[in-house]
């Protein structure tokens, strides 16, 4: 079951450039079903309760996105993991599309 955050009540703002997401080694990870690169893209996500830093996983291309540009992750996921005595949430999104231009189309 995929978990899909609510983001109707949040405003999104890109506070890193885009990265390749790498492995403990340097090398650029890939979707392990499609086989599409990984991106990741650090956010700000902004509520009336106050904001909290996401980095989000794309697969494919690389997020055309700006730092400061307030984006739209499209199908904003979140990935519960436990590993090595570890856990927390990784998020991944479908695409980040600007805001901007998401009004537009």
């Amino acid at each position: 079951m995929k978990l899909f955050i609510d983001k109707s009540r949040a405003t999104f703002t890109v506070t890193k450039a885009t990265e390749p997401k790498t492995d403990a080694d340097g090398r650029q990870r890939a979707d392990k079903r499609t086989g599409e690169l990984l991106f990741v893209v650090q956010v700000m996500a902004l509520d009336e309760t106050g904001g909290e830093m996401l980095t989000i996983t794309v697969a494919g291309q690389p997020p055309k996105v700006n730092v400061g540009q307030i984006i739209d992750p499209v199908e904003l996921e979140a990935i519960p993991w436990a590993q090595n005595g570890r856990n927390g949430v990784a998020y991944r999104a479908k695409d980040l599309k600007s805001v901007s231009a998401a009004k537009a189309a």
